[in-house]
């Protein structure tokens, strides 16, 4: 089981779900498999050790883009779901149960920022995020917030998942990136927007070699918006949009 304010799984909803599987199985190294759910063509990102990290769907009609969703973990599914409303956000998804997974809600906070809330079922904690110290390729090992109001961002997500704010990098006219912890665990950062730039989360995942990746994103028609960048610890960034539109982040070295 998940401790409250674990990151436990990460979902790309796509206008093209099979275009999607192969843009990712060639950029990220990620394998694809049917997730088993009967009436739903759900499928799952793999590392090549075989691990679940993420999954796969196609987006509900009427949804405006393509987009990727973290799941965070919450010990009251329902309660969690009525805090975050009670307190400025919007529901979404009402809390619904999935049998064998777990019980989830989606929601915006009060700065329209989207993620799910989850309780799982399974006893065992989930793998999908690592700590970026230690982690494999394929895993997930950063999630970065951009909000209007960083400050008050940063105090409804502590308020709400325990999470504490520790320590901050300079950004220029942005101000400062300021890193989020849970537990003993960095776990990302939250940030003002760009101009023109919507409030959300973006998530990174890592790989084994950050060029080689960039060179297979705009190979496969996708488009680096960013980077690489050097970051802190000698690992670089690249923040890339693919083929469907939908953001998302990579860390890696260079060998």
């Amino acid at each position: 089981m998940n401790r409250r304010g674990d990151f436990v799984w990460y979902e790309l909803l796509t206008r093209d779900v099979d275009a999607a599987a192969a843009f990712y199985g060639d950029v990220v190294g990620w394998t694809v498999q049917d997730s088993g759910t009967p009436g739903i063509d759900y499928r799952l990102f793999t590392t090549a050790a075989g691990i679940p990290v993420a999954g796969l769907m196609a987006m509900p009609p009427g949804m405006p883009a393509s987009t990727w969703l973290g799941y965070v973990a919450v010990d009251d599914v329902d309660a969690a779901a009525a805090d975050f409303v009670a307190n400025g956000g919007t529901q979404h998804m009402p809390p619904m149960s999935m049998p064998g997974v777990g019980r989830m809600a989606m929601l915006t906070d009060p700065q329209g920022a989207a993620l799910y809330l989850m309780r799982s079922e399974s006893a065992e904690p989930s793998a999908s995020f690592q700590d970026a110290n230690g982690a494999t390729p394929g895993h997930f090992v950063w999630n970065e917030l951009t909000a209007p109001d960083q400050d008050r961002a940063i105090a409804f997500y502590t308020a709400r998942f325990g999470w504490r704010q520790e320590g901050a990098m300079p950004m220029g006219p942005l101000g400062e990136y300021k890193f989020l912890l849970s537990g003993d665990t960095a776990i990302g950062a939250a940030m003002g927007t760009f101009p023109g730039a919507q409030p959300g989360w973006q998530y990174y995942a890592m790989v084994a070699d950050i060029d080689h990746a960039a060179a297979r994103i705009t190979a496969g028609g996708g488009t680096i918006l960013q980077g690489p960048d050097q970051i802190p610890g000698g690992s670089y960034s690249v923040v890339a949009s693919d083929p469907m539109g939908a953001h998302f982040g990579l860390v890696g070295s260079r060998p």
